[in-house]
């Protein structure tokens, strides 16, 4: 009776997270809340532990964030990332991954790719490269950035988790930051020899006949020689194709392409600066614990200020000091997209670990138990169910409390765990992503793509590279790390 009942209430867990997908944005915490007062009324399981420190954590970090992009700050991050991605076209497919991981890091938000995706295209393009090279590894190495990322929200709640095995900030980072460049790195590798270059494209080829693309210089003279000496001739017999989110026209293929400009407000790169600095603050906050406050706890003994206090005190102030020193109208802040992207990613985070937390909480001996067993003969079991669960969820926070308390409770090392934890990897496994989206529509060559199987797309393979890399690298590297 008892294996019955924790089916039917497997089934109301992973219903409510069927229908949160489905519902999109807020509703996968909704859901979430609604699958935890079925559980308790309905089953009559106490209640799991409230997510508080985690919700607030995200909170704090995208107000910050929200006042960063209200000042302009955003911009001038994108404006640097630009100027470094187009400054080294013949190594883009190296370049802008590592670019793309970076800068999620330092924002804590994958939603900076977004403003990247053209000029990555763009400059693909130009130099005659197969743009999908760079678009493809470039949009799944900036989700690595979210588990190396000190102020994301998938770390605010794995913070939470981690409290208290010995493993904080530092450590962490000092696993998943290494482990990550280095899956950057094989996934440049890899990534650099597949497709056929677009001269051998037959898709490329019959957009050019067909005008909706123009031939770059790069490749004009081999197109011409290819084709026989014709002249290739767009619809209307000029170039109008418009790569979507550039914001105007691709330059004719006998015109030297300009750089594309991003513009920065006024006050923009001190806004950048004065985020960064918070971020770096909380680093070292992390990484030196006798910089903190200690307090007694129940036992006398003085323990230093916990880092899910600090990051909460510092990112709120960090956004104080943004709307103060840059004039920043509160209103302006509220209104910025981070903010409701953020807002939408802490309600998930807060429904979905409300009811995981509360299913675990009553099944331990009957299911969790068994299946940490399982888990701790086969470590590698985590970073698949993690991997399979971010990909149905396409949410790095919610997965990350769903999966690591079982992680925790089959005594499974922390270190494992961490090394583990950037399977969330697989929140690209079906094309259900705004950044794969974009780089599809934006790319008018047609290299990037998706396809009638929805697990087979332009981004499958550096996903699974990255997958096995990082993992690799992480479970290495967690060997050195002392706890």
């Amino acid at each position: 009776m008892d294996i019955v009942l924790v089916i039917l209430q497997a089934c109301v867990v992973i219903g409510a997270i069927v229908l949160g997908v489905r519902t999109g944005g807020i509703g996968l915490g909704l859901w979430g809340v609604v699958g935890t007062v079925i559980l308790v009324f309905v089953f009559q399981l106490p209640p799991g532990a409230i997510p508080i420190d985690a919700f607030f954590i995200i909170i704090a970090v995208i107000t910050a964030s929200s006042a960063m992009q209200a000042a302009g700050g955003i911009d001038y991050l994108v404006a640097i990332a630009s100027k470094i991605i187009q400054r080294n076209p013949k190594r883009l497919t190296y370049v802008a991954p590592l670019v793309a991981f970076v800068f999620t890091v330092l924002s804590g938000t994958s939603n900076i790719f977004f403003a990247l995706i053209p000029v990555i295209y763009e400059t693909a393009y130009r130099n005659g490269q197969r743009p999908e090279r760079a678009l493809a590894a470039s949009t799944v190495t900036s989700g690595l950035g979210i588990t190396a990322s000190p102020v994301s929200a998938a770390m605010a709640a794995y913070l939470v988790l981690m409290d208290g095995t010995g493993y904080g900030l530092p450590q962490i980072l000092l696993i998943t930051v290494p482990a990550a460049i280095v899956a950057c790195i094989v996934t440049s590798l890899v990534q650099q020899r597949v497709g056929k270059d677009l001269l051998d494209d037959p898709v490329y080829l019959k957009r050019v006949a067909d005008g909706t693309v123009e031939v770059p210089a790069a490749l004009k003279a081999r197109y011409e020689a290819k084709v026989g000496g014709g002249t290739p001739v767009t619809a209307g017999g000029t170039a109008t194709a418009t790569a979507t989110g550039t914001g105007g026209p691709v330059a004719p293929a006998d015109v030297p392409p300009a750089r594309i400009e991003h513009p920065v407000p006024p006050g923009g790169a001190t806004a950048a600066y004065i985020f960064v600095t918070g971020t770096l603050l909380i680093v070292l906050l992390g990484l030196f614990p006798g910089l903190r406050p200690a307090f007694p706890d129940e036992s006398g003994e003085l323990v230093p200020l916990g880092m899910s206090t600090i990051i909460e005190m510092v990112m709120f102030s960090v956004a104080l000091v943004i709307i103060l020193v840059r004039k920043v109208k509160p209103s302006l802040v509220v209104e910025q997209p981070l903010l409701r992207a953020g807002f939408v990613a802490a309600v998930a985070l807060f429904g979905i670990a409300w009811m995981a937390d509360t299913f675990i909480s009553a099944n331990e001996e009957t299911i969790i138990e068994p299946l940490g067993a399982m888990i701790e003969a086969n470590p590698l079991l985590l970073a698949v169910a993690l991997f399979i669960v971010c990909g149905l969820t396409t949410s790095q926070s919610a997965t990350t409390n769903t999966m690591i308390p079982i992680a925790l409770a089959a005594g499974l090392a922390p270190g494992i765990i961490t090394a583990m934890w950037p399977s969330l990897i697989g929140v690209w496994l079906f094309p259900a992503n705004g950044s794969q989206i974009a780089a599809v529509e934006t790319d008018l060559t047609g290299s990037t793509k998706l396809t009638q199987v929805p697990v087979w797309h332009s981004f499958t393979i550096p996903m699974l590279v990255s997958w096995v890399a990082v993992v690799g690298a992480g479970l290495l590297i967690q060997l050195v790390v002392p706890a």
